[in-house]
């Protein structure tokens, strides 16, 4: 198993969930940070996993911005009662989650 593996498979879903409503939110107005958040939170996603993937010397601190921007993304669409935004907040919650587990473990 490679190491980290929670961690990186929640990363990779909530990437594809805030790329899901980032897509929805398209021409759709908002009155908070959502879709912003999504954008952010696919970028540092990416980064998470690209970082734990070869065990890169500063994943544990990429993995707490990582929890903060998600934690501050499932704030966002929690606000709205769209299926898609409540799945991204999900899935936001649960890579928080996993990135502050990893990030208290590799410290």
């Amino acid at each position: 198993m490679i190491k980290h593996q929670a961690c990186i498979e929640a990363c990779q879903q909530c990437l594809v969930d805030c790329h899901h409503c980032l897509a929805e939110m398209l021409g759709q107005s908002s009155s908070n940070d959502c879709p912003q958040c999504c954008l952010e939170c696919v970028e540092i996603c990416e980064l998470c996993v690209r970082q734990m993937a070869r065990d890169g010397k500063f994943a544990a601190d990429i993995c707490k911005l990582c929890a903060e921007v998600c934690d501050w993304c499932a704030d966002q669409c929690e606000a709205h009662d769209h299926d898609h935004c409540q799945q991204c907040a999900a899935s936001c919650r649960k890579c928080a989650e996993e990135c502050r587990s990893m990030a208290s473990q590799a410290a």
